[in-house]
């Protein structure tokens, strides 16, 4: 269970969802009973009867940057960047003058120190150090600053295996749609995908069904993006990723957990949040610090009774965790009806409900 060959599985490529459902809480929903070993088949609307009153849904409120930039060489040759770093966002005002960024660059040839980048408008960059792999250094230069340019011309950072031209016609939808309703700090390079199915209604009707709902953030890093190169997945290396737990949601878990109710984790992006804040006795402790914990079968879940999820890719640091907390024996049973039932996996696809 701890080789990277046993997290691997097959999916048609028709299954991997291009863009979300035409309405967020309209995905599928297939629910695992971890218990019983048993799969049931819904809408995303019918959360509120899968959930028990008592019930404490944990949601992560980062916000997506839309850090997709294009720009030229001095050669003329096209690039197209996605910046990794966002330090101490602040108002545009204050976003002024030269910042470095680590940044993930695709061009037709690998870029070298000092070379020149431009932008649309008034902001230029130099490459100041090559790490490997695609990462780069680049300090950007301009009177807009990075943060104006990335909210004025930046695109959703959209995982590769959703298809996107520059001048897509979707990009708007992605703006909205790559974004779950509660996003409310900046600082993210990906989606925590598990929340895009939320409505403002659902949540009403959860509240009036007695499951309550709290927030915390955590900035999804270059790390989820990651490929798995080591056999032993034990190895793998997540990078570290800021996260923030405020002291009225760690009281509201204690206290949940005293009187008997679920902490429902909604993504893996939460579960790894609370588990790096959990003592022993599971209690969660606020305040705030980084995590680079990587989850795989043989962990000791001490906060997280319950998982929402989408469908995870082959060999991924999310399908370890996913398997570690359901088994993965179960998992790969999960996913192979999921295929044979035409769900839609990954980012913009269905969701998983594991109790």
């Amino acid at each position: 269970m701890l080789e990277i060959d046993d997290y691997n599985y097959n999916l048609p490529q028709d299954l991997i969802a291009q863009a979300p459902a035409p309405q967020r809480d309209h995905s599928r929903l297939f629910a695992i009973d971890r218990s019983s070993g048993s799969f049931s088949d819904h809408r995303f609307f019918d959360l509120p009867r899968l959930l028990l009153p008592g019930d404490l849904l944990v949601v992560n409120d980062t916000q997506v940057v839309p850090a997709r930039l294009f720009g030229r060489k001095e050669s003329g040759g096209r690039i197209e960047i996605l910046v990794l770093e966002h330090p101490d966002l602040k108002p545009d005002s204050e976003n002024e003058g030269p910042a470095e960024r680590l940044c993930l660059m695709k061009a037709s040839r690998r870029p070298r120190p000092g070379s020149l980048l431009h932008f649309d408008g008034d902001v230029s960059g130099e490459v100041i150090s090559v790490q490997g792999n695609g990462l780069v250094t680049i300090r950007f230069n301009g009177g807009r600053g990075i943060g104006s340019l990335m909210d004025e011309k930046g695109c959703m950072p959209l995982p590769p295996y959703i298809k996107r031209g520059k001048d897509s016609a979707l990009e708007g939808l992605d703006r909205n749609r790559y974004q779950t309703v509660y996003a409310a700090s900046k600082g993210a390079v990906a989606a925590p995908t598990a929340g895009l199915h939320f409505t403002q209604d659902l949540f009403r009707r959860l509240r009036k069904g007695g499951v309550s709902v709290v927030s915390l953030t955590l900035h999804v890093g270059y790390g989820t993006f990651r490929p798995v190169k080591v056999r032993d997945v034990r190895q793998h290396r997540l990078g570290y990723e800021p996260y923030a737990i405020a002291p009225e949601t760690a009281d509201r878990i204690r206290a949940v957990r005293e009187g008997g109710g679920r902490v429902v984790a909604v993504g893996t992006t939460v579960v790894r949040a609370l588990e790096s804040a959990a003592a022993a006795d599971g209690s969660v402790a606020p305040g705030e610090g980084k995590t680079d914990l990587l989850i795989t079968p043989g962990f000791v879940f001490r906060v997280v009774d319950a998982l929402i999820t989408n469908f995870h890719l082959p060999r991924s640091s999310l399908l370890f965790l996913v398997s570690a907390f359901a088994g993965l024996d179960l998992i790969k049973r999960a996913y192979a009806e999921a295929v044979e039932k035409k769900y839609r996996f990954y980012s913009y696809g269905d969701a998983m409900l594991i109790v």
